[in-house]
């Protein structure tokens, strides 16, 4: 199943969406989209939908006279010790959002230490997480989630990782050569979901898109039971244009 590259596909770089931040955050009382055009140097065709984003985030609101001001959300994430927990919380109403739009369980994965791990996720009862079947931390090779975050690790990474958590075959699927799996790891598109087609588990498939914000490794990814393998395109297509404003709670 191959996708093509979407050109709405998420921001790798979040850098332009905090320079919009910043300005709006300097005006106290309120800054016109032709002045954050003209401060942060965007075109007004790539300001549009990025503000819209924020809106819909609750980063910024737009007042009575259309001029924009620091939102809700972005005040909560600034509020000292309970920062860590507005984050999670505001993670978790993202997740929740995307699980709904694309029908799918979703999950946020971390490298931290070395290791695979799933940070939050959002499922529902009909739209059930994967089987843990196998400690996630063991199957990067085999998992979307796994493979999307080895994607942003140079060789040596990669290297050391399979060296503590050796390639084993989990399902008829996987693969079990390093020299194959680093040759579709490097092949892998930025812009493409990473696929897991039964790979980890039979019964189960799965997406992956990476989560770039600063030097962390990240990826946001979804699973479906194999008999809606057909909705995995849209799905993970839909994963990739929503991905922006997780990538923005990271960096924030």
């Amino acid at each position: 199943m191959a996708l093509k590259p979407e050109p709405t596909a998420p921001f790798h770089s979040v850098q332009y969406v905090l320079r919009v931040l910043e300005t709006i955050s300097k005006h106290g009382g309120g800054v016109t989209d032709v002045q954050i055009a003209r401060e942060t140097g965007l075109p007004t065709g790539h300001l549009a939908p990025m503000l819209a984003m924020l809106r819909r985030e609750a980063y910024v609101e737009q007042v009575a006279d259309g001029a924009y001001v620091i939102g809700e959300s972005l005040v909560l994430l600034g509020s000292g010790a309970t920062r860590k927990e507005a984050l999670a919380a505001k993670l978790q109403d993202t997740l929740t959002e995307l699980r709904d739009s694309v029908g799918a369980a979703v999950y946020i994965s971390r490298y931290i230490d070395g290791e695979v791990k799933i940070t939050q996720f959002a499922d529902g009862p009909g739209t059930p997480k994967v089987n843990e079947w196998v400690d996630f931390r063991s199957a990067a090779h085999a998992s979307a989630v796994g493979k999307c975050l080895l994607t942003q690790l140079d060789v040596n990474g990669r290297r050391d990782h399979l060296s503590r958590h050796k390639i084993a075959r989990l399902t008829s699927r996987t693969i079990t050569s390093e020299r194959l799996l680093f040759s579709k790891l490097d092949s892998q598109p930025p812009t493409v979901p990473v696929l897991d087609l039964q790979e980890y588990a039979v019964g189960t498939v799965c997406a992956a898109v990476p989560l770039t914000a600063g030097s962390s490794v990240g990826c946001l990814a979804l699973s479906l039971p194999v008999e809606h393998a057909h909705r995995l395109r849209s799905a993970a297509d839909t994963l990739n244009r929503r991905a922006a404003p997780v990538v923005l709670s990271l960096a924030i």
